[in-house]
């Protein structure tokens, strides 16, 4: 038995068309779906909710939850604001300044190109949803990398 791949990733967004507009235009993402329900289907609580699906290129998907009758959502306050992310996947170095100058052509703030050592990464909120992105971009020199931590 073995995972073949993530499904989707889902967030809470504050508003639906806002979400799907904001990645259209500032990531290029193609809207893929989206299903409103006055109940939950796992939970049959009487909870409506829109859930909408963006497609994040090569079989991923990302996808948001508006639920227009709970309270605003807040972050972590024990958790620091760069830990938990997205990181998307580019083609190289010079696609990833072309995002960060179009995202920041249209008004968006981005911090970097920083420089991991083994990959080259920007960072920014979408305003929907308040989420931070990490776009690394991985850098075409071989290291020896150690993965003893993962045992």
């Amino acid at each position: 038995m073995k995972i073949e791949q993530i499904h989707h990733v889902a967030y809470r967004c504050k508003d639906a068309k806002e979400t799907v507009e904001w990645y259209q235009k500032m990531l290029n993402m193609d809207f893929v779906l989206a299903i409103a329900e006055d109940h939950v289907p796992s939970t049959h609580e009487p909870d409506p909710y829109m859930h909408i699906f963006m497609d994040a290129g090569n079989g991923n998907v990302l996808a948001f939850f508006e639920l227009p009758t709970k309270p605003e959502m807040g972050r972590d306050p024990n958790t620091p604001v760069w830990v938990q992310h997205i990181a998307f996947k580019v083609k190289d170095r010079a696609e990833l300044i072309e995002f960060k100058e179009h995202l920041e052509a249209n008004g968006v703030d981005v911090l970097g190109v920083t420089d991991h050592s083994i990959f080259h990464s920007i960072y920014f909120f979408d305003p929907p949803t308040g989420t931070v992105s990490n776009w690394p971009v991985p850098i075409r020199k071989k290291k020896k990398c150690s993965s003893a931590w993962m045992r």
